[in-house]
């Protein structure tokens, strides 16, 4: 029997000019019921004696309100009121969502196949979500396999430079080894500019991690149809399931964790629409065509000079941070990893300091020894024979 959301979609469809027997069709009833909805001008009312309630009719509220908040997605909803005591099948649920679709709108995107180990398509994409009790906006790195669709993706609270090589490297640690190429969109962080006649200038740090992992960094042509096609999908598919099936987290720290065993119990383990086949499956074919990892990591640290003040301290990022006083007056060059970790170098690169980060209103940060010849040159005093004063006096 048709509802009032089936009636929605006929209504719809039929100003839309779609025929009736295609109407029928996607709602899997007679046409002759379609028409006479029509006639009648609405959902018959319900009202027949002895009619079958539904085993969905408890938790269409909790449905619609999760229809509300942007879950469309029928196998989480249908997990979500699993675990609220739903004990009937998906396609009645799929049935009660399909009239709805008509208010949620996709996109197409461009595909191609790639060979095994051939590619890594990278992209950024952005949600806003609860996180440690307030709403944030967090941004996500994936990094998707052009040939078994496979794919990772790391959480964090920034879109720069560093944070995208950092992502790109944990998808390469995740998968266990590097494609020949890996095509990304005109970020600043790997593309300079296009030039008229196609030639491409790279961010001269993203190809020094392309050489550090050996693969080819390759840029989306500006102003074209989307290359990238599975990866913008997987970014939808994050949204769309990832952040429908955990909406609250405790940190960021939190949500990766989450997403790792997310990854290794749904996403890997999901048939895939286009190539028809378990992605994990697919997946051990291409893990023998990648790239080995390099036997070291790539440092993705934030890297800056600072000149040092002559009472042996370097400003950084609000507060102030020791370094041995024999380079007072002097360069040293600076790196800050994501997790805030502070190193000073000299210009031949020894380390001469380390410091963790520290807000401003917890004080300057100190290393004692750091500055023990600074503070014996301050306070030495000066020796003289006495015969000196005798001669000022005289």
């Amino acid at each position: 029997m048709l509802n009032k959301e089936d009636w929605m979609y006929i209504n719809t469809e039929r100003d839309k000019g779609v025929y009736i027997k295609d109407i029928a069709a996607e709602l899997g009833v007679h046409p002759k019921t379609v028409s006479r909805a029509l006639r009648r001008g609405g959902p018959p009312s319900g009202n027949r004696p002895g009619a079958r309630k539904s085993k969905l009719d408890p938790y269409k509220p909790m449905i619609d309100g999760l229809l509300r908040e942007g879950v469309w997605n029928a196998v989480v909803i249908y997990r979500e009121i699993c675990e609220a005591g739903y004990e009937g099948e998906i396609t009645i649920l799929r049935k009660y969502i399909r009239p709805k679709r008509v208010l949620r709108q996709g996109r197409e995107t461009v595909r191609f196949e790639t060979l095994p180990g051939e590619q890594t398509q990278s992209d950024w994409g952005q949600i806003w979500t609860e996180v440690g009790g307030q709403r944030k906006k967090v941004h996500f790195m994936v990094n998707t396999l052009g040939y078994s669709r496979r794919f990772h993706f790391w959480c964090t609270d920034s879109e720069d430079s560093e944070h995208t090589y950092e992502g790109i490297i944990r998808s390469f640690e995740y998968f266990g080894g590097v494609t020949k190429e890996v095509l990304t969109d005109n970020l600043k962080a790997a593309v300079i500019s296009h030039s008229q006649s196609g030639k491409v200038v790279y961010n001269e740090r993203f190809l020094d991690v392309a050489g550090h992992y050996g693969y080819m960094p390759r840029a989306c042509r500006p102003y074209r149809a989307r290359t990238k096609g599975k990866d913008e999908r997987m970014v939808g598919y994050i949204k769309g399931n990832f952040f429908q099936r955990y909406r609250r987290f405790e940190s960021l720290e939190h949500m990766n964790r989450l997403a790792e065993k997310w990854l290794e119990e749904v996403a890997d383990r999901r048939v895939h629409g286009t190539v028809k086949e378990v992605v994990s499956e697919r997946f051990e074919r291409e893990r023998e065509k990648l790239q080995p990892l390099p036997l070291t990591r790539y440092d993705t640290s934030y890297r800056e000079h600072r000149i040092v003040g002559w009472d042996g301290y370097i400003e950084v990022r609000g507060n102030r941070y020791s370094v041995p006083d024999a380079y007072c007056g002097q360069t040293v060059a600076i790196r800050i990893s994501l997790e805030g970790q502070l190193k000073a170098f000299t210009p031949d690169g020894e380390k001469i300091a380390e410091h963790r980060l520290r807000p401003s209103e917890e004080g300057w940060v100190k290393v004692p020894w750091h500055h023990e010849g600074l503070w014996k040159r301050t306070m030495e005093v000066q020796r003289r024979d006495l015969g000196v004063y005798e001669e000022v006096a005289g």
